[in-house]
This record gives C-alpha cells, sequence and structure tokens, in this order.
C-alpha cells in the first residue's frame, strides 16, 4: 500500500484502477474501507482512498484533527500518486474536506460530489457531536448508528436481530481516532472557501439524513458558484445503506465531466 508522509503524519491510502484520478474522503469513524462498493464499480479511474488519522493505517502524532489539515493530506496523496486534478468524491466529514480542498486549490479538483456536507456546524449540530463523544465514553457509539445513519428503506426491510447483527459487526469497525474526528466535526466551517471553488459540484444530500438539514444542503448549492443538487432516498449513511445507487449517482457526474 502507498503512504506519503507530511509532517508527522504517514498516510496510507489505497490505489486501484487507471484513468483520471478519483479521490474518495471517507467520514467520521470510518476508514477507506468505506469506499469498496464504491470502488468495485468505478473502471476507468485511477481510484485513491487514504485514512484519515485515526483510522486504518494512517498514523499521526495524536494531536487535534483539523479540516485544514485533512484537506493539505489530501492533496499530499494526490501530488504522491503523481495525479493531475482529480474528482473527488466525499462523504459527510470527509465531504467537508472535498470542499475544503476544492476551494483552496482549485487547480487540483476537477469535481466534486459533496455527500452529507454542511457549510458551518450550527448549535444543533454541536449538540450531536457532543452525545456521540459521550456515546463513544459509554460504548454505545454503535447502537446510535443505525438510529442516526439509516433512512426508513433500511428499517422497511430489516429485523430486530438483523439490526442487532448490524451493531455487533458496527462495534468492530468504529476507528480509535473516532472522538478525534469528531472534534473536527464541531469545528467546521467552510463559508470562507465556498465561493472560491471553481470546479463543478454535485451537492448530493440524502432525504432522510437527520444530521445534516435540507436548509444546509440548500446553504452550500447557493454559495458554490458552479453547483447543481441532488438527492438519495436514504438516511446520512447513504454509501452504506444504498451503496449500488450511491454509486451510480457519483459515477455518472463525474463521468459527465470533461
Amino acid at each position: 500500500m502507498p503512504k506519503v508522509t507530511l509532517g508527522d503524519t504517514v498516510v496510507h491510502y489505497d490505489r486501484t484502477g487507471d484513468g483520471p484520478a478519483l479521490l474518495l474522503l471517507h467520514g467520521t469513524a470510518a476508514s477507506r474501507e468505506q469506499w469498496e462498493p464504491l470502488t468495485t464499480q468505478a473502471s476507468g479511474f485511477t481510484v485513491l482512498a487514504p485514512d484519515f488519522p485515526g483510522s486504518g493505517l494512517t498514523t499521526d502524532d495524536g494531536g487535534p484533527i483539523t479540516v485544514e489539515a485533512l484537506a493539505a493530506q489530501a492533496e499530499a496523496v494526490l501530488d504522491h500518486s503523481g495525479a493531475g486534478p482529480a474528482h473527488v468524491v466525499g462523504h459527510s466529514l470527509g465531504a467537508v474536506v472535498a470542499a475544503q480542498l476544492a476551494g483552496t486549490h482549485p487547480d487540483r479538483v476537477r469535481s466534486a460530489v459533496l455527500h452529507a456536507a454542511w457549510p458551518v456546524t450550527d448549535v444543533r449540530q454541536d449538540a450531536e457531536f457532543r452525545y456521540w463523544l459521550d456515546l463513544l465514553e459509554t460504548g454505545t457509539f454503535a447502537r446510535m448508528l443505525p438510529l442516526m445513519a439509516f433512512g426508513p428503506r433500511y428499517w422497511e426491510q430489516t429485523t430486530a436481530e438483523g439490526n442487532e447483527q448490524l451493531v455487533k459487526t458496527l462495534e468492530t469497525v468504529i476507528q480509535p481516532g473516532a472522538d478525534r474526528q469528531i472534534e473536527a466535526d464541531r469545528a467546521v466551517d467552510l463559508r470562507p472557501v465556498l465561493g472560491r471553488i471553481t470546479a463543478p459540484v454535485l451537492v448530493l444530500g440524502s432525504a432522510h439524513d437527520r444530521l445534516v438539514t435540507a436548509d444546509q444542503q440548500r446553504e452550500l448549492v447557493a454559495a458554490i458558484p458552479d453547483a447543481r443538487a441532488a438527492e438519495i432516498d436514504a438516511g446520512h449513511g447513504a454509501p452504506a445503506e444504498l451503496p449500488d445507487e450511491f454509486a451510480r449517482l457519483v459515477l455518472d457526474f463525474v463521468s459527465a465531466m470533461p
């Protein structure tokens, strides 16, 4: 697995396929493995999927994580891989990082898909993130995740036993640095950079997102010069809830870019 060093951080990333660069940035408490369903369908692209600090194999000094630092690490992955301008896809915290990269280094971003991003953390979201930190301390974070992340289509199809099995699986995949990534979520403020994004952007919202509101999605579309909106019939965790539909929306958009 390739890796690149930036200061005290050693960023490990997957590289698969061949073609235009497709940089995938994962969400809070996840890792690059989040993107396996999308990667398997992304033929014709060089897929680059890094781990954020606190996730997967990436290591750092254990200090605070910032959106700015994550964007710098994403750029370092592009440099190390030899990729030209990339299509950048992010989910949740990863989407915030994608927007930060697109706004501060527009020459590196060919297009961007921002799923479940938000422009600035408000009081309601901060209360949610504080709750997440409490749940991590008590060991019950995994039990909350399906309730927060999945929409009605999941709950119509699952059973109590099936959901319990999912919770047990989630307990094994929550990343050690989840608390530090949540602290980064609490400090999000993209407002200074959104107007500087020059790439075409798809602001992809989830119809049943309990964390990011429709108003926040509209704020992103209004603030980004070349943005369009789409919606998926899922919760906040659409890449896991409806992986095929999510991949289709993403790949249709980036494949249409010149």
